[in-house]
């Protein structure tokens, strides 16, 4: 019933949309839809490189320890 209801709203008000409106909410509905099938991948060398990273900011003590992160979210 609400699918019905969702669809008859879109029929009566798409119409009424200029068309750069309609080319816009078109581009949001697939960019919204590509993001849910395509899952952004990184290349090895990308991920590599964020591991790297990440090891030298822990060994540089750039890093939270479990009891600071607990205390960090009391405040949230």
């Amino acid at each position: 019933m609400a699918s019905k209801t969702l669809d008859s709203q879109l029929q009566h008000y798409w119409p009424l949309l200029e068309k750069d409106e309609q080319r816009s909410i078109l581009t949001f509905i697939k960019s919204f839809l590509k993001q849910k099938d395509t899952p952004q991948r990184v290349t090895i060398e990308e991920y590599n490189k964020e591991i790297d990273d990440a090891i030298k900011r822990v060994k540089s003590g750039e890093f939270y320890t479990h009891e600071q992160v607990v205390e960090m979210s009391k405040k949230w």
